[in-house]
């Protein structure tokens, strides 16, 4: 029998009415914005692929929860219904709301990180790293060698590399390694999953030498999804159940909202410890808001606790990630060369390998997303050189093995007709390469200069024909 195609889990209810531009309105929009898509105008972008932050749609059943919100400045029934679905799905005991994830990661940086103190992760994410390094520590990338290989099948590219984490606590002794930090569906990586199997194993090495295990759980449930597709023994099990089985074996984590739950603003760090987790709420006072709202509204907690709830539903996530892959394989059937295999949360293009004529220095990937914008209103992001950022001894440019350009896809925003449109976009482009020129930087932020950095044209190499060498991994052992 043939395959059947699949439709998404929902109907329309409401619409968001989309502009189209002309080619000269997007080539001066990316001009005034210096050529980096993060400072362009909402209105000027057709198709916006930025980020699956915030940028889900709600249900009806979320909309309709923001109207019971009790914004009562201390002990919001919302809070308490939030807590609930927290420790229902998650499985931790104490919640600490914040208003977004990289709120959280202030807290337990500030909290567990000292001076000269190493932080391993299976890969770095930009925010998360720029807090542990703030709060004295240095980041150690400790995630396989395949993460870093577009072209590996690996099923679990995510996974933590056993022998490389025991070699840094070998190496400064487990007191100075305050936490592990485990990211499920690696951002950099290309969306990559752990497997069940590593997420155990890193727990018990970790629990053996007295270091917690802290997950980034922004999206663990689509990690939860490769689980039950790709590692035996998980099948037949419901990804709800999943995703407890993944916190399990961690002692708390930092969660961005915005991402799995489904809202538009929100997070929260949740801990087993008891003794943490007071200071937590004592740090959350001053920082983010009384620790029963952390800097949200209470229906912002009320719709993220429904959000949770919809989340885990093997029909979302299902279409979710379905979506994404018919992206992917659209581009891959065309001979476009994107990291593999395809994640959970977007199509993460090797700009690298895409533009071979444009040398690192060059910003290859700055490059293509820039020029995809102008080829079609596409809005896409730079996950490469200038995500990396400076080695912060040397003040060099940083080249990870990885520069990727992300199509990030919101949840539950786009149609596969929107999907089929940014496709011939980037076919477009591959077919004809030359056509795009490197970028030179202009103005260089000081801190996460991905944001706010801005290029210009910069159509000669610094010497031809030569790349730098990739970094092995930033700041690693």
């Amino acid at each position: 029998m043939n395959k059947r195609s699949w439709a998404e889990p929902y109907k329309i209810k409401a619409v968001e009415h989309l502009r189209m531009t002309t080619r000269d309105e997007r080539e001066r929009a990316i001009r005034e914005a210096g050529y980096n898509t993060f400072l362009l105008r909402s209105d000027d972008v057709y198709i916006d692929l930025l980020t699956d932050s915030g940028t889900s749609a709600m249900s009806d059943r979320q909309w309709a929860a923001m109207m019971i919100g009790d914004e009562s400045y201390a002990g919001s029934r919302n809070f308490y219904t939030l807590e609930d679905a927290v420790r229902r799905h998650y499985g931790y005991k104490h919640l600490i709301p914040t208003h977004q994830g990289r709120g959280a990661e202030h807290l337990l940086s500030q909290l567990c990180i000292s001076d000269g103190d190493f932080v391993p992760g299976n890969m770095y994410f930009t925010t998360t790293r720029h807090h542990q390094e703030a709060a004295g520590g240095a980041f150690v990338d400790v995630v396989i060698d395949e993460a870093h290989d577009p072209e590996s099948e690996h099923p679990f590219k995510g996974n933590v590399d056993l022998d490389k984490l025991q070699g840094l606590i070998d190496r400064v002794g487990a007191e100075r390694v305050p936490y592990l930090s485990l990211e499920t569906n690696v951002n950099m990586a290309g969306g990559q999953p752990c497997s069940m199997e590593n997420i155990r194993a890193v727990g018990e090495l970790c629990h053996r030498h007295g270091i917690p295990v802290y997950l980034d759980a922004t999206r663990a449930i689509e990690n939860a999804w490769f689980i039950k597709l790709r590692e035996p023994g998980f099948a037949d099990r419901s990804i709800a159940s999943i995703l407890l089985e993944i916190c399990s074996h961690t002692d708390g984590c930092t969660m961005s909202a915005k991402k799995d739950s489904l809202v538009n603003i929100g997070g929260f760090l949740a801990v087993n410890d008891d003794e943490l987790a007071e200071r937590a709420r004592n740090m959350v006072v001053v920082y983010e808001g009384l620790h029963t709202y952390g800097g949200l509204a209470g229906r912002d907690m009320e719709a993220m606790a429904i959000g949770i709830a919809e989340s885990v539903q093997e029909s979302h996530i299902r279409a979710r990630v379905g979506q994404v892959e018919y992206l992917g394989q659209n581009l891959i059937d065309a001979g476009v060369p994107v990291v593999r295999p395809i994640g959970g949360h977007g199509v993460f293009i090797d700009a690298a390998k895409f533009l071979p004529h444009i040398p690192r220095e060059r910003f290859p990937a700055q490059s293509l997303a820039a020029a995809l914008y102008v080829d079609s209103g596409v809005r896409s992001m730079e996950r490469g050189g200038v995500s990396a950022g400076r080695d912060p001894e040397t003040g060099e440019n940083i080249f990870p093995p990885l520069e990727l350009v992300r199509l990030t896809i919101p949840r539950r925003v786009y149609t596969q007709a929107h999907m089929d449109v940014v496709s011939e976009s980037v076919i477009s482009l591959h077919e004809a390469p030359e056509q795009v020129t490197g970028l030179r930087m202009i103005h260089e932020p000081k801190h996460l200069r991905f944001f706010q950095a801005r290029f210009e044209p910069a159509p000669a190499p610094v010497e031809h024909g030569t790349h730098p060498r990739p970094h092995a991994a930033i700041g690693s052992a």
